[in-house]
């Protein structure tokens, strides 16, 4: 059976969930379309995810891919925070805002138990999570109403890893993807390599079917990656600026720009490494550093400048996730995208 009759999409092209830049709106225009539309789950409540999941079956019978992240949530450390916190100041000071009136919070949730309540009635096709796995009860939950489940893997060992505990298939995240890198088996980033590199080497490693994700952004990009033994494709950035995504003016101005073109990967928007345009706050403060409290407690300091900034017009301290190929970024229907992609299958 292939990968297509597996997820039961016409087409082997996935839309990549992206916190924050999208809802069920791109999620029901790319079903429509053909492909697997997705709706990233990690900021949004139990019921928030209900209502969207409503949304979409309201709209389309196509399959749908639901995206949850497994990281384990950090013990509180109050002198990292400390830490953090005085490395902002300057900027606070500048925006007139009171750092010590820092709002806690975590940012983003891990799958668990009440996610999982929320979504089960509604059976989701496709599953998908991001920083490996979630523990054995809540995975068999998944699979026992017939989910698929997918996870992505940043390194061979990942890949293996997740082959071994009971994804059912890989997205194969290169280097060159946008928004965060899905790697947990290592925090070493001289292990983070680019599709090209990693896809083949995945390819021999395990056996499950693969889904190739980073830089893929049109019909060349999809023949290449199906060359490299992808049995399908994630794209993400592509529709970062159909009408359908909810990313702001200023992040598509950007994606539309010259800046598009200087990427780096930061963790200092939440904690963990993820791609992104290069910012005032990545190019002052460095995009990686020590600073930066764990995965994801450094999101809540950052939100009072952004959107001091954003106020202004500026993108300054704005979390603008972007792969390294931008170059298809236009605002065309994102039913648009899937067919200009579907041309290299």
């Amino acid at each position: 059976m292939s990968l297509n009759d597996t997820l039961g999409m016409a087409l082997p092209i996935l839309q990549a969930p992206m916190a924050g830049a999208q809802g069920s709106e791109l999620a029901v225009a790319v079903a429509r379309a053909g492909g697997l539309g997705a709706l990233p789950c990690a900021m949004l409540s139990p019921l928030a995810m209900a209502k969207e999941l409503t949304v979409i079956r309201s709209a389309t019978s196509a399959p749908i891919n639901i995206n949850f992240f497994c990281h384990a949530p950090p013990e509180p450390d109050p002198a990292a925070m400390a830490r953090w916190h005085e490395a902002l100041a300057p900027w606070y000071a500048e925006f007139g805002l009171d750092i010590d009136a820092v709002p806690e919070g975590p940012g983003r949730r891990p799958f668990d138990a009440a996610a999982c309540d929320a979504i089960e009635p509604f059976r989701p096709e496709v599953v998908s999570f991001h920083f490996g796995l979630p523990e054995a009860a809540l995975l068999e939950r998944v699979k026992g109403w017939g989910a698929v489940v997918l996870s992505s893997a940043t390194t061979v060992a990942e890949a293996e890893w997740l082959e071994d505990n009971g994804a059912d298939a890989i997205i194969v995240q290169g280097l060159e993807a946008g928004g965060h890198r899905g790697m947990f088996l290592t925090d070493e980033l001289t292990t983070q390599v680019g599709s090209f590199a990693l896809l083949p080497q995945v390819r021999a490693a395990v056996g499950v079917p693969l889904i190739a994700a980073g830089g893929i952004a049109d019909a060349r990009g999809v023949a290449a990656a199906r060359a490299l033994g992808a049995d399908a494709v994630q794209v993400g950035t592509a529709f970062l600026c159909c009408p359908e995504s909810s990313i702001s003016a200023i992040h598509r101005r950007a994606l539309m720009s010259e800046a598009a073109r200087h990427t780096a990967l930061t963790h200092l928007y939440s904690g963990r490494p993820a791609r992104g345009i290069v910012t005032r706050l990545m190019r002052e403060l460095g995009p990686m550093s020590d600073t930066a409290p764990a995965f994801p407690l450094a999101t809540a300091a950052i939100a009072p400048l952004r959107a001091a900034a954003e106020a202004l017009g500026l993108g300054d301290f704005s979390p603008l996730w972007a792969g390294q190929n931008a170059s298809r970024c236009r605002e065309v229907p994102a039913a648009q995208v899937i067919a200009e992609l579907a041309k290299g299958l």
